[in-house]
């Protein structure tokens, strides 16, 4: 069994990218590893070739890249000046919720696939551009064989199959949050979110980031270690896509849904990672009182720390929609930030700002441009999805499929969209 995300010789591949982007020399670490037999390509999908033999080497290499760059505390923290809002809940929580598991369901049969393998495959069964959802139906044997779907997601997540919103951790995490919040309050502590994932989250439902400090909890190390240790995918997008409850109970609050979202993200990630998930928050949380994505976007912004490499991708991604066609932009973001891993936090967080920005508060447009850009096609889509249909609503053609339910691999089984949308009502409700 090759387990994806966790083996020390798939890690060290991810880390020597990772630590050079924090500026150490890997050199000397690298050559020894290729002298070894090593490969210093990343796997695609967190596993490569059997390389056991090389597994007591890799962990000393990744030992001896050292503690990664240390994070400034939240009060240390460099903002812009935060944006005021109305405050109070618009009543738009079901909206909300219906839209994250929409964006969600259109990206997940092509997650994995790259931009030019969702094209083909659209322009083979006549729905180039994207404008619902995806079929196999009329797909040539030739083009599913050179892009396949996504292996657990095609079952359940294509036109002729959808029956309710299937599992995705793009949902788990939110549900989670809410029973976070139910538990403990706005007070919560890192901790209090390791213990929830333990008392709840199956081991084999959480990747990268995640499964990385799911494995460092189980070793006993400590906040913010969890987050360190041989922790490769730090700065990828696992915080971003487990942010929006926390904007969703702080209707107008951006700096109060960036913080419980800081909270929450340092338990695995660092940096722009942790930065992510706190530009998630706050764009779940201007999306219940604003009147416009553009609105939003602006307030999301002022939560990011000044001059970190997460604004930069934002502003990116937001300017690349002012002008120019879809493609032309996809492209612009794709030379950007075509280097980076699909799972990245700043290559998906330019992909949602463009997303947000071209879509111009139309559902199907925005959550299909996020898709069709490839890289995290599920997750950049839940997270537009989440913001469109608060703001602007979800047409009955996105959210029929869903019928109103959510399965989860959360202890209860399945969930009604409108129960959850009450429970985040009440918390949105309770005074802070």
């Amino acid at each position: 069994m090759r387990l994806t995300w966790a083996q020390p010789e798939d890690l060290l591949p991810h880390e020597l990218v990772q630590s050079a982007a924090e500026g150490k020399d890997v050199t000397a670490v690298r050559e020894r590893w290729i002298a070894a037999g090593g490969s210093p390509v990343p796997a695609v999908s967190g596993a490569g070739p059997a390389a056991a033999e090389l597994r007591p080497l890799a962990r000393e290499l990744l030992d001896s890249l050292g503690a990664p760059l240390a994070d400034p505390s939240w009060e240390a923290l460099d903002l812009p000046a935060v944006a005021s809002l109305p405050r109070g809940s618009r009543g738009r929580e079901l909206a909300a919720w219906t839209g994250r598991a929409a964006g969600c369901l259109l990206g997940k049969p092509v997650e994995k696939i790259p931009r030019e393998g969702i094209e083909e495959i659209l322009r083979a069964t006549g729905r180039w551009p994207l404008t619902g959802w995806f079929t196999a139906v009329g797909l040539p044997s030739d083009v599913a064989s050179r892009w396949p779907w996504n292996r657990r997601s095609a079952p359940t997540s294509l036109e002729e199959n959808i029956d309710g919103m299937p599992e995705d951790d793009d949902l788990n995490y939110p549900m989670l949050a809410l029973s976070l919040l139910e538990e403990h309050g706005r007070s919560f502590t890192t901790e209090d979110v390791a213990q929830l994932w333990l008392d709840n989250l199956p081991a084999g439902r959480v990747f990268t980031a995640e499964r990385a400090a799911y494995r460092n909890l189980l070793d006993a190390r400590v906040v913010p270690e969890t987050a360190t240790h041989h922790n490769p995918f730090r700065e990828w997008i696992g915080a971003l896509i487990r942010a929006d409850v926390f904007g969703w109970v702080s209707p107008g609050d951006v700096l109060s849904a960036a913080r419980l979202a800081w909270t929450d993200a340092r338990l695995s990630h660092t940096r722009n990672g942790v930065y992510g998930a706190m530009w998630a928050a706050a764009l779940a949380s201007a999306a219940m009182v604003c009147d416009t994505v553009d609105e939003v976007l602006d307030a999301a912004s002022t939560v990011l720390p000044v001059g970190c490499e997460l604004a930069t991708a934002v502003h990116f991604g937001r300017s690349a929609a002012s002008s120019g066609d879809v493609a032309s932009g996809l492209d612009r973001l794709h030379e950007a930030y075509g280097h980076l891993h699909w799972v990245h936090v700043l290559n998906n967080a330019a992909v949602i700002a463009y997303a947000l920005a071209a879509g111009g508060g139309d559902f199907g447009r925005s959550v299909s441009i996020a898709v069709t850009a490839g890289w995290d096609t599920d997750s950049a889509a839940a997270t537009v999805g989440g913001v469109v249909g608060a703001v602007s609503g979800v047409d009955e053609y996105w959210s029929k499929p869903l019928d109103g339910r959510i399965a989860t691999s959360l202890p209860g089984g399945e969930r009604r969209i409108a129960d959850l949308a009450a429970r985040t009502a009440a918390l949105a409700a309770v005074e802070r």
